[in-house]
């Protein structure tokens, strides 16, 4: 019966929270239907886990609300040949989701017990295309590059360092947020040749600020 129910509350987060947000990747959709969302919600908000809104993990971070996440994960435009670098696990949840739709998801998590308890929720699953590591991915991770598509999961005040860029192949998308509350957007940068990339702002939100991420000098008079 348990099952049963949390069955039904994963279909009305899609038929009801996602895809009125125009989130209509099938492949994505389906993605979001399999993914157990509630197995990586913390056990004191489990009962929350399909409800739109962000849940907290602890250490000012938070889960994002299923359409933000489905909004992200379809800016990316994944592909099943693609190589995903994902920075802020977080939960996991994001990061086992997108293992489904591409050949391999690189994850980063500077907080260690964020990148265990994610590690122990991808597990479960049987994934065996994810590699999570502990480390601050704020400026950049470029250990497994080139990627096809990076997803920067926490706000950069200042927007992405150049790391990024250089880590992306020819073709890749970056999708970031950008700028402080209530004042964010999210951006998708494109790598259309080496040297030439073109940027899309996508749409508003707002989410905390990733751990290390540069923020602007404050003046105090």
């Amino acid at each position: 019966m348990l099952q049963a129910s949390t069955d039904v509350a994963c279909l009305n987060m899609v038929a009801q929270q996602i895809r009125p947000c125009d989130v209509l990747d099938e492949r994505l959709l389906e993605r979001l239907l399999l993914v157990p969302r509630e197995d990586f919600v913390p056990p004191n908000f489990r009962a929350f886990a399909f409800a739109d809104m962000a849940i907290p993990l602890g250490r000012g971070q938070v889960m994002l609300s299923p359409m933000l996440e489905a909004r992200l994960a379809q800016s990316l435009a994944p592909s099943p040949n693609d190589r995903i670098l994902e920075v802020g696990t977080g939960s996991g949840y994001l990061t086992a989701v997108l293992a489904g739709l591409v050949r391999s998801v690189y994850s980063v998590e500077i907080v260690p017990e964020f990148k265990l308890r994610a590690a122990r929720n991808v597990s479960a699953l049987g994934l065996s295309n994810v590699t999570i590591e502990v480390g601050d991915g704020a400026r950049g991770w470029p250990r497994h590059g080139p990627y096809d598509a990076i997803l920067v999961s926490g706000a950069l005040p200042l927007g992405p360092a150049p790391a990024f860029r250089e880590s992306l192949a020819v073709g890749g998308r970056l999708v970031v947020i950008v700028g402080e509350s209530p004042a964010m957007e999210v951006r998708v940068i494109t790598r259309e040749d080496p040297d030439r990339f073109t940027e899309r702002s996508l749409f508003e939100t707002s989410v905390p600020v990733l751990m290390n991420a540069p923020r602007p000098e404050r003046f105090h008079f």
